[in-house]
């Protein structure tokens, strides 16, 4: 489509492949946004500040319909009302300016797609060329089929006409390689509909997509940080001792671990360069801040300002993150697998050791907080959710597709499986205090060179897994929970509401008895 699109309009409207310079100059040129202190381009996206799940939509169509989890989050629509819109779609591009890229998602050369990202913004053609992966990287596009995201954000939908929900609407036609996006600001939806696409096609070769980020150690060895965002995925893998893969998008094939990207896309919420220097330093000339406060005199961002939002955001090259594999893959297996829960009952213990049934349990649970508005609607700053795979909206398949791909893998690989808690301890959200990013670093070091390994551990009741008795550097009170709280009744009875929710969210899987009874049970003496 995209090809005849193009040739319908004169030279002077397109602007195909330009530079990241030129996209910069673009943007300034057009309003878009504006060069902040620290020489990023800085941008705001109106009423919408996070993705719109409800404003998602997959084509419901013949050769991909058997293969999808329909429901609430894979909502479908009819091709009729797909191709009607895309009709209209292609006259609205017509009369406006195009920003085009030829780009790549996915770093492994038998699994990657080229994409050609149409833009009506050039600061969203920007942040497409920054988050994926650039033509210098391209393996050949000669015998793969090309897929197409057009996004227009001043395409506004009717729910009346176009058989959708509101002014803005994305639509994936899994089998005309397309991606249409209409009435969207935030650029996130973006990168997550073609995480999305990935989604669905990867299970089919036995590659195991995944919400994650990854790293690798000056040895070799390969860790997996498994988490919504705000759980501290990219932070955690952002560190100055390991070498970075990538922050939020991989693939697990049988013999590797890639990257679905070419950059980053970090939260800026109270971002201190003393936390979290990789991310602070890669915020310059070149990246993209979405809905950032600035002052309105220096241009200096305030990363404490949540004003407009608190999923401030900045996408950034991998290029900008000095220690980082280049060529955004491993061909080795992880050592090291953790799922990152941020526990507002103050419940779980800052780290512990699962059996691949209890990584199952886990994995299809997806037990965290969703942390600082990811989603449009979500009017309180944090709440507790279960996602299934640490990602439900973005796995179109049934969750026991991933499931059982996730203890294929972790059956042929020697990867040890952790939970760790990134929330609370001490109390639930509003009484106890989260665990700092300090503390948490230390126990992902303890994991990455093997001293919690090799430690003693002891049964954690009512959750049936193993927890460390003490950790070099951190008070061992801090490991049991139950031990941090100054009221064990009240302790007890939080224990006991979290892990009801657990039974009861678990209850619309079906999977084998032994990941059912890998699960918490309302024993806890």
């Amino acid at each position: 489509m995209s090809s005849a699109l193009c040739s319908t309009l004169s030279a002077s409207k397109l602007f195909v492949d330009i530079s990241t310079e030129k996209l910069i100059e673009a943007s300034i040129e057009r309003k878009e946004g504006v060069i902040a202190a620290n020489g990023a381009l800085s941008v705001t996206t109106g009423k919408r500040t996070g993705r719109s799940p409800k404003d998602k939509f997959i084509v419901k169509e013949a050769n991909t319909e058997k293969n999808i989890d329909w429901g609430l989050i894979n909502q479908s629509i009819e091709e009729e009302h797909f191709q009607a819109l895309w009709k209209r779609a292609e006259s609205y591009a017509k009369e406006i300016d195009l920003f085009i890229s030829n780009l790549q998602v996915g770093a492994d050369s038998n699994y990657y797609l080229p994409v050609e990202v149409i833009t009506e913004y050039a600061w969203h053609n920007l942040f497409a060329r920054q988050l994926f992966i650039r033509p210098k990287n391209f393996y050949g596009v000669s015998h793969k089929p090309k897929w197409t995201i057009l996004s227009l954000p001043g395409l506004k939908t009717n729910p009346q006409r176009d058989n959708v929900h509101s002014d803005a609407t994305l639509i994936i036609h899994l089998t005309e390689r397309k991606v249409l996006l209409c009435g969207h600001r935030y650029a996130g939806e973006i990168k997550k509909a073609m995480f999305t696409v990935l989604n669905y096609l990867l299970p089919a070769q036995d590659v195991l997509p995944m919400h994650c980020s990854a790293n690798v150690g000056k040895q070799g060895d390969v860790a997996l940080f498994f988490g919504l965002s705000g759980t501290g995925k990219t932070t955690l893998s952002a560190d100055p001792e390991r070498y970075l893969i990538g922050d939020d998008e991989h693939g697990w094939s049988e013999n590797s671990i890639f990257n679905f990207e070419g950059g980053c896309y970090a939260k800026c919420i109270d971002l201190s360069k003393e936390r979290e220097p990789m991310i602070w330093n890669a915020i310059r000339h070149g990246a993209v801040m979405e809905n950032v406060v600035l002052d309105p005199k220096t241009l200096e961002p305030n990363y404490k300002d949540a004003s407009l939002t608190q999923n401030t955001r900045v996408a950034y090259p991998l290029d900008f993150i000095t220690l980082r594999i280049p060529e955004n893959r491993v061909a080795r297996l992880p050592n090291a697998v953790i799922f990152l829960s941020c526990d507002l009952y103050g419940v779980l213990p800052p780290v512990a050791c699962l059996s691949h049934e209890q990584a199952a349990y886990y994995f299809l649970s997806g037990y965290t907080a969703l942390v600082g508005s990811t989603e449009v609607g979500q009017i309180e700053p944090i709440k507790t959710t279960f996602s299934t795979c640490f990602g439900a909206p973005f796995f179109p398949r049934s969750a026991n597709v991933y499931a059982e791909l996730l203890i294929k893998r972790l059956k042929n690989s020697d990867a040890s499986v952790y939970l760790v808690n990134t929330g609370w301890t001490g109390g639930s959200y509003g009484q106890g205090q989260r665990f700092s990013i300090p503390i948490t670093r230390a126990i992902i070091h303890a994991i990455l060179n093997n001293s919690l390994k090799s430690g003693e551990f002891t049964t954690f009741p009512g959750f049936n897994f193993a927890i460390p008795k003490q950790l070099d550097g951190i008070d061992s009170r801090l490991l049991n929970p139950s031990q941090v709280w100054d009221n064990p009744i009240a302790y007890n009875k939080q224990a006991r509401e979290l892990i009801g929710k657990f039974i009861d969210n678990f209850k619309k899987f079906e999977v084998s008895k032994e990941i059912c009874e890998a699960g918490p049970t309302l024993d806890l003496d």
